[in-house]
């Protein structure tokens, strides 16, 4: 069924209001906005993941914290104690400095300290669970329409579909051109980082739980994917690759005495992973924070005049939906860019043997 556009085009104007209120939910009601604390108080990671503010009462899930102190063993709690007091069991999460935002340990002079381990389930790790879990729902329930009906003789329709689709896109357009023929060993992993992160930007997008969660615009989930791939690369790699990186066909004066080329290609095997996590990290962050700017513009102009915030309300949620349209093409991109640089690196790693045909 077509979707009148004015219906389209109001769901989006409510999306991006939306928005705009769970951005900055209490600064209507200040004369003047720390822009800065307002974006970074959105982008970064928490021991709690805010829902909505009713009032001046915040509703919010607590997350269990994990400590393990050097001094004084294993500990675990609620993050919610911090509501009630400022320290409990010698912890508390610092305001200001290099441990802005994080559980420290207070020793009796006052000084603080991180804790030896700090394994507490915090916003972004959660949303990796509910991330994780949501897909394998998705994908159970695409594989339980396969075992009904006979694919060869019934095309799926609606949103099996739409996932075929995506998943013949990747296999065709992206892995098998560029692993080559051994491709079926790495094709899950490559279908399921694909839509990992695609599922994840998306509900990055969502102002409302269980979206919202800036996961893969964290430098350490891009990073943890991104050593995904470097294991996929390195530990799989067959010996031609191993021996065009240290012992490459290139002049001999290159490799001894001073093994120059060898070096560089062992530099470019972190320097691929370093790439894949920057890459991703970067994009997604740098849109979360200027779809947040678009946003604050209303309540900065507001508060230095009514006019020009008013007529600037407008412009901030015009900017905000073309931001939000935006943003879904780069949830789609930045999954099909990691899922494509991650191939080639693989298919680097399966080189066949010189004598051989390419």
């Amino acid at each position: 069924m077509k979707v009148p556009r004015h219906i389209l085009l109001l769901f989006m104007m409510l999306f991006a209001i939306c928005s705009s209120g769970e951005a900055a939910t209490n600064e209507s009601t200040t004369k003047e906005v720390d822009v800065r604390k307002v974006i970074f108080e959105h982008v970064k990671d928490s021991y709690e993941w805010h829902i909505t503010t009713i009032g001046e009462k915040h509703i919010s899930i607590s997350l269990p914290v994990i400590l393990y102190s050097g001094n004084s063993g294993w500990h675990l709690f609620s993050s919610s104690v911090f509501h009630d007091t400022e320290v409990y069991n010698g912890f508390t999460v610092a305001h200001e400095g290099d441990y802005e935002g994080k559980i420290v340990e207070v020793d009796e002079a006052g000084n603080m300290s991180r804790p030896a381990l700090d394994l507490s389930v915090t916003k972004n790790a959660l949303a990796v669970f509910v991330s994780s879990l949501l897909l394998v729902v998705v994908m159970l329930y695409v594989a339980r329409w396969y075992r009904r009906h006979d694919a060869t003789k019934e095309a799926p329709r609606g949103f099996v579909g739409i996932m075929e689709m995506l998943v013949t896109m990747v296999l065709d357009d992206v892995v098998k051109p560029n692993v080559g023929p051994k491709y079926r060993k790495y094709a899950p992993y490559l279908l399921t980082v694909f839509f990992f992160i695609f599922l994840t930007n998306l509900l990055g997008l969502l102002p409302i739980f269980p979206g919202g969660a800036n996961v893969t615009g964290n430098i350490a989930v891009t990073l943890a994917l991104a050593l995904c791939t470097f294991i996929a690369v390195n530990f799989f790699g067959n010996k031609e690759y191993y021996k065009e990186i240290f012992w490459p066909d290139v002049p001999t004066w290159l490799k001894v005495p001073v093994p120059l080329m060898p070096l560089i290609e062992i530099f470019g095997m972190f320097v691929k992973p370093f790439a894949l996590t920057i890459r991703l990290f970067a994009n997604i962050l740098a849109g979360h924070t200027a779809l947040l700017a678009f946003v604050c513009i209303i309540f900065v102009t507001m508060s230095v005049n009514s006019y020009i915030g008013s007529g600037m309300t407008v412009v901030s949620v015009f900017f905000t939906i073309f931001m939000n349209c935006l943003e879904l093409l780069v949830a789609f991109i930045q999954a099909f860019v990691f899922t494509m640089l991650s191939s080639v690196f693989i298919g680097l790693s399966q080189p066949e043997h010189h004598g051989k045909a390419h």
